[in-house]
C-alpha cells in the first residue's frame, strides 16, 4: 500500500451506472483517492462516516430512490457537508440552472469530455473551495465574528467604489483601561465584554447599511452611512457596558472621519478617525471627536516637520535662544546662568516654539538627535562667550528620557565640553520630572554617572507628578525647578502658594537650591523672594533671547 495516498485529496463519485464509476475511477485515481458509491443513500452515509476527508463530490442527478437533487439539498443543509464542492454529472442541460441554484460548483456533461478536461475541472473546484474556506477562516475575528481589519478594508473599498453617491463615515471605537478589566475580572469576563460590544457593532452596522470589524484587543471599526448623532450611538454602547460594569471602570472613545474626503482610501479614512480618537486620551469631559479640516492640516504639518527634520539640522534651521536666570537672594537680582531653549525657523511655517514639534520628535525617536544638536550649539556658544568675557556663562540644557537610556550619553557630554574648554559643572543638565516615571534604576545609574563626571543635574518641572518627593529622597540632584503651573497661580490661589512654600522648605532641608520659571510679574517675584526661592527666570526679567543679545546683555553688566 502506498502511504502517500493518505495525503492526497479524496473524491466521492456517486453514480448508479458501474461503467461511469469505473471510467471516472480510472481517470481520477491517478491524482486522487477515489470512493465510488451507486446511490444517494450510500453517498450520504459515506459523508457522515468520512466527512472531514471528502474534498469533492462528483454527483449523478438521475438515480433511483434518492436522486442527485435530494443529495445536494441534504449536503447544503448540514454545516459539516456544506463546505464540500459538488460537480454535477448530467446529460440534461436543463438541469444546470437548478443545480447552480442549489449550490453546484461545476458540471461534467455526459458523454464525458477528455481526461484533461475532467481533471482540470476537478482540480479547479477543489482549489476554489479550499481558497474560500481559507478566506472564511481568516476574514472573521474568532471572538466577535466581526471582520478582521484586512478584509474589512477590502470590503469597505468595494462599498466605496460601487456606491460613489453614498456618503460613508469611518468610525473608530476604543476602550480605555481594558487591560485592567482582564486583570481584575479575568479574561473570560473580558471576552464577554468584547462580545457585547461586538454584538452592538454588528447591530449598528446593519442599521446603517455598513460593516464592522474588530481592530485589536480593545478597538472596533464601523464603516456606515452618514450619521448626525454619534453621541447617541456612543451612549447606546456605554449603556450596554453599564449592565456589566460600573460607569467609572471603563470608558469608550469614538473618533469619526466623515465621508467628506472622497479621494482617500478606506484605510486612510480610518487612520484619520483613529487620529481623532487619540485626541481624546485623558480627556474624560469628551467622548467623541470628528476629524475635520483643522485636524487634517495639523496632521499634514506634523508629517512635514518630521520629513523636514534632517534638512533642518543640515541647514541649521534650529536656533538656540537663551533665557537668563537671576539669583534673587540678595539686595538686588544677580545674573547667574541661562537656560537654552530651541526654536525652529522653518522656511514655510516661520519661527516655531518647541511646544509643537518636541512631542512629535519624542514619539518618532528624533529627539535625541535634536538634543545633541542643541548641546553642541550651546557648548560652542559658551566657548565664544568665554573668549569674549574671560569667564564662562553657565547654561542649562534639556535632557530627554530617551537620552537617559543611551549608555554613551556621558561620554558625548564630556566630549563636547572638553572640545570647547568648558568645565562639566558649567554645563547644567535639566531632566524633566516625567522622566522619573521610567525605570528608576536606569535613571539613578545615569544621573550618578553624570554627577561623577562633574555635571550638575537639575530636576525640571518639580511637582508636576506624584514621583517628585519620592525621587528627591533617592536621586542626587543639584537643583530643582518648580513646575510653571504653580508659579502661574501663586498670586490668586493661597493653596498653591502654600504648596510652593512647602516645596521651598523641603528643598532647604535637603540643601538643594530652588528655581522658579515663568515669573512674569513683580507680585510673583516678591512672593517668591519672601518665601526663600533662590533663582527665578521668566518674562519679568527677560524673554528667551538669541545669542548676540546675550552678548550685549552681559556687556551691559
Amino acid at each position: 500500500m502506498d502511504d502517500r495516498k493518505d495525503f492526497r485529496r479524496t473524491v466521492l463519485v456517486v453514480d448508479d451506472e458501474k461503467v461511469n464509476q469505473e471510467m471516472l475511477f480510472g481517470i481520477l485515481s491517478q491524482a486522487y483517492n477515489v470512493i465510488a458509491v451507486k446511490s444517494g443513500a450510500e453517498a450520504l452515509a459515506t459523508l457522515r462516516e468520512r466527512k472531514v476527508k471528502i474534498s469533492l463530490i462528483l454527483l449523478d442527478l438521475l438515480m433511483p430512490e434518492i436522486d442527485g437533487f435530494e443529495v445536494m439539498k441534504a449536503v447544503s443543509s448540514e454545516p459539516d457537508f456544506a463546505r464540500i464542492p459538488i460537480i454535477v454529472l448530467t446529460s440534461d442541460k436543463s438541469a444546470e440552472i437548478k443545480s447552480l441554484q442549489m449550490g453546484a460548483s461545476d458540471f461534467l456533461t455526459k458523454p464525458y469530455d477528455s481526461t484533461e478536461v475532467i481533471l482540470a475541472r476537478v482540480r479547479h473546484s477543489i482549489a476554489l473551495a479550499e481558497d474560500m474556506r481559507l478566506i472564511k477562516s481568516t476574514e472573521r475575528d474568532f471572538l466577535t465574528k466581526l471582520y478582521t481589519k484586512e478584509f474589512f478594508y477590502e470590503y469597505a473599498n468595494q462599498i466605496k467604489e460601487r456606491n460613489p453617491q453614498s456618503v460613508m463615515d469611518s468610525v473608530v471605537l476604543n476602550l480605555t483601561n481594558f487591560h485592567l478589566i482582564n486583570e481584575i475580572y479575568g479574561r473570560d469576563f473580558g471576552n464577554i465584554l468584547l462580545q457585547t460590544i461586538g454584538d452592538e457593532v454588528v447591530q449598528l452596522a446593519e442599521e446603517s447599511h455598513g460593516i464592522g470589524c474588530r481592530d485589536n484587543a480593545d478597538g472596533f471599526y464601523l464603516y456606515i452611512e452618514w450619521n448626525s448623532s454619534y453621541d447617541k450611538l456612543l451612549e447606546r454602547i456605554q449603556l450596554h457596558l453599564s449592565e456589566l460594569l460600573k460607569e467609572t471602570e471603563i470608558h469608550v472613545r469614538m473618533g469619526v472621519c466623515r465621508g467628506d474626503f472622497p479621494s482617500v482610501s478606506a484605510q486612510q479614512s480610518f487612520d484619520r478617525a483613529l487620529c481623532a480618537c487619540n485626541t481624546l486620551r485623558d480627556k474624560f469631559e469628551s467622548s467623541f471627536a470628528i476629524y475635520d479640516e483643522k485636524m487634517h492640516n495639523e496632521e499634514i504639518k506634523k508629517a512635514r516637520l518630521l520629513s523636514d527634520f534632517a534638512d533642518a539640522v543640515e541647514k541649521r534651521q534650529f536656533q538656540v535662544y537663551y533665557q537668563p536666570k537671576y539669583n534673587i537672594q540678595g539686595e538686588k537680582p544677580v545674573l547667574s546662568s541661562f537656560e537654552a531653549l530651541v526654536r525652529w525657523q522653518h522656511p514655510e511655517f516661520g519661527k516655531m516654539k518647541p511646544d509643537f514639534f518636541i512631542s512629535q520628535f519624542e514619539k518618532n525617536g528624533l529627539i535625541q538627535k535634536l538634543d545633541k544638536y542643541v548641546w553642541k550649539e550651546v557648548a560652542e556658544q559658551m566657548r565664544k562667550w568665554k573668549e569674549i568675557f574671560g569667564k564662562t556663562l553657565p547654561v542649562s540644557v534639556n535632557v530627554s528620557r530617551v537620552d537617559l537610556h543611551d549608555p554613551k550619553i556621558v561620554d558625548y557630554l564630556l566630549q563636547i565640553t572638553q572640545e570647547n574648554g568648558i568645565e562639566p559643572g558649567e554645563f547644567l543638565l535639566e531632566i524633566t520630572e516625567s522622566a522619573y516615571l521610567d525605570d528608576t534604576s536606569i535613571l539613578l545609574n545615569t544621573v550618578n554617572k553624570m554627577r561623577e563626571a562633574g555635571f550638575k543635574v537639575e530636576m525640571d518641572d518639580f511637582g508636576s507628578g506624584y514621583s517628585s518627593l519620592n525621587m528627591l529622597a533617592v536621586l542626587p540632584v543639584d537643583a530643582i525647578k518648580i513646575d510653571i503651573g504653580f508659579i502661574r497661580k501663586i498670586i490668586y490661589d493661597e493653596k498653591t502658594m502654600y504648596l510652593v512654600q512647602v516645596i521651598l522648605a523641603i528643598a532647604e532641608k535637603f540643601n538643594i537650591p530652588c528655581i522658579a520659571e515663568g515669573v512674569e510679574s513683580k507680585e510673583q517675584f516678591d512672593l517668591l523672594k519672601e518665601a526663600g526661592c533662590d533663582i527665578v527666570q521668566g518674562y519679568y526679567f527677560s524673554k528667551p533671547i538669541p545669542a548676540d543679545e546675550v552678548t550685549e546683555l552681559r556687556r551691559r553688566g
